[in-house]
This record gives C-alpha cells, sequence and structure tokens, in this order.
C-alpha cells in the first residue's frame, strides 16, 4: 500500500453558478459521498492540484474535514477541456476494513524468447480488469508477464495474472488476456490489401445495380 496523502477540505455552502465566484477565489468545489449522507465540500485550489498529481484514482487520501479524518479516493476529477482548469472532485469515503471495487490496468512486462520475438509479437486482447479488495490493498496496475508466452500457440489467461496480496479479479478465470501474433510478411500484407480492394468493389458494384433497380 502507498502512503496516504492528507489535505485540508471546508464545508460548502456556495452551490449553483455562484462556484464559478468560488474557483475565482482560488477554491475547488467537491463533495464526498459513499459511507455517510453526501457532504459539499470546499478546497484550496493550490493545495488539491499538488495531491491530484500524486493521486490516481487508487490512492488513499486522508481528508481533513472540521474535528474529523475521513480516507477517501479521488473518483472523479473534472477538468476544462482546453485549460486543464479543476472545476470539481468526486471524493468516495470508504471503510479500510470493507472490501471495494475499481478498475486497473493490465500492463504487459518482460521479454519474450528472442526466437519467438523474431517471428511475431504479444497482443494483449484485454486492457483493463475490475478488481475487489479492501481499500488498503488497492492497485492502479496488474502485470501480465510476457515469458508466460513460450510458444506461438501459448496464451495467458486471467487465472495465469500473479495478483498483489488481497486482490481478487471479477472476470471469467478463463478470459484470455494476451496471446501471440505473427508478424505478416510483405506478400501477406498485399494480399490482405488485394483482398480488402476486391471486397471495396464488389460492394461498389453491388451499390451501383440497386441504385439503378
Amino acid at each position: 500500500m502507498s502512503e496516504k496523502l492528507t489535505i485540508v477540505a471546508e464545508p460548502r455552502t456556495v452551490v449553483g453558478k455562484q462556484v464559478k465566484q468560488l474557483r475565482r477565489a482560488g477554491m475547488i468545489p467537491a463533495i464526498i459521498y459513499g459511507q455517510q449522507e453526501p457532504v459539499a465540500i470546499q478546497l484550496e485550489n493550490k493545495s488539491l492540484r499538488r495531491v491530484l498529481r500524486h493521486a490516481s484514482t487508487t490512492h488513499l487520501i486522508d481528508l481533513e474535514l472540521q474535528s474529523s479524518v475521513r480516507t477517501v479516493l479521488a473518483r472523479e476529477i473534472q477538468q476544462h477541456p482546453t485549460r486543464g482548469d479543476l472545476i470539481h472532485v468526486d471524493f468516495m469515503e470508504v471503510n479500510m476494513a470493507e472490501t471495494i471495487t475499481s478498475e486497473a490496468d493490465l500492463v504487459l512486462v518482460g521479454e519474450i524468447d528472442e526466437a519467438l520475438k523474431s517471428l511475431g509479437t504479444v497482443v494483449m486482447l484485454v486492457q483493463s480488469v475490475e478488481i475487489e479488495c479492501l481499500p488498503g490493498d488497492l492497485v492502479s496496475e496488474i502485470e501480465v508477464q510476457a515469458a508466460g508466452i513460450a510458444s506461438a500457440d501459448d496464451v495467458i489467461y486471467i487465472s495465469d495474472l500473479q495478483l498483489p496480496k488481497g486482490v481478487t479479479v471479477l472476470a471469467d478465470p478463463e478470459t484470455v488476456v494476451a496471446h501471440f501474433e505473427y508478424n505478416l510478411t510483405a506478400e501477406q500484407v498485399e494480399a490482405e490489401e488485394a483482398g480488402l480492394t476486391s471486397v471495396e468493389s464488389v460492394e461498389v458494384v453491388e451499390k451501383g445495380k440497386r441504385e439503378e433497380e
């Protein structure tokens, strides 16, 4: 588990169109939901940016609100599409003793055998998976070992993944995560392109016939 981050928040009474003035004053509107009734809060822009630079959606944050400290995850971060300014943040409060679900990216690591590498490459078929674990065991990535492909016929299943302690993947264990694909030769590329051209030609001819009818 990575070290928790800490940030101070204040209760927020400003809502609706007035939040623009709040942002101009250097404060960002946010909300806490999850364990209790949703609470509207506001946080200092610079402090929030500093924390979010180090926090993914799986990084625990201790949010100090008045006399209490609430453990949260930054579940949704809204930003201006062009300027990147922070607009709003949704924090989900967690109970450290209760499991939660989250998304984890699958990352291919390592290399396959050199002889096999000369023939093709390992292709990822699944980019992310839903996981379940305690908040303290949350991870943002799960490694997929390329060495699991020892021959061109090998595949890597969900069940082959080396999961971090306490993490369960909520997917069919027989789901194929990665497999081997041969490199196409120049002749094969030309053949594929020729086949595609033929199909397009047939579609054009058939369309022309329908229009004539």
